[in-house]
Parts: C-alpha cells; sequence; structure tokens
C-alpha cells in the first residue's frame, strides 16, 4: 500500500485522536470513579464516531476506518463505566 502525504495526514490525527481517550479510560479503570464524566457528551461522542465508522466504511477510507473503531471501542467503555459506577 502506497500512502501519500493526505493518507500520512489522516494516519498521524488519528493516532493522536484514538490516543487521547487512553488517559480517561485508564484513569476510571484505576479509580472505579466517572463522578466528573458527562454522560450526555460521551453518549452524544459515542453516536458520532458510530457515525464517522461508518462513513470510513461507505468511503473504504482506511485512516477513518482504524481510528473510529478505536476511538468508538475506547469511547464505549468510558460510557458503560459511567453507567455502571455512575
Amino acid at each position: 500500500m502506497k500512502i501519500d502525504g493526505t493518507t500520512l495526514i489522516g494516519f498521524v490525527a488519528a493516532i493522536c485522536t484514538t490516543c487521547s481517550f487512553l488517559p480517561q479510560v485508564i484513569k476510571i479503570l484505576r479509580s472505579k470513579r466517572t463522578k466528573d464524566v458527562s454522560l450526555l457528551m460521551y453518549g452524544i461522542l459515542t453516536t458520532g464516531l458510530l457515525l464517522w465508522l461508518i462513513y470510513g466504511l461507505v468511503l473504504n477510507d482506511i485512516p477513518l476506518i482504524l481510528s473510529n473503531c478505536i476511538s468508538l471501542t475506547l469511547s464505549l467503555c468510558v460510557l458503560l463505566l459511567k453507567i455502571r459506577h455512575g
């Protein structure tokens, strides 16, 4: 697979935005506290990530598919932990 400049930018952006979820997920898993996490925000974010994933699948855009698949998984983790731990 040949990666052009635009695709490279997409991959770097995907890595940055996807990795941004990790500190929150790790913090919640360690502390089991979600008091300050917004349920509404993560509900809307998870919906948006699902739609981005569908969009990426329709376009067959690998950076969109990979990043949103991972981001959706991490966002769902936070959302489910928020529901579980309140």
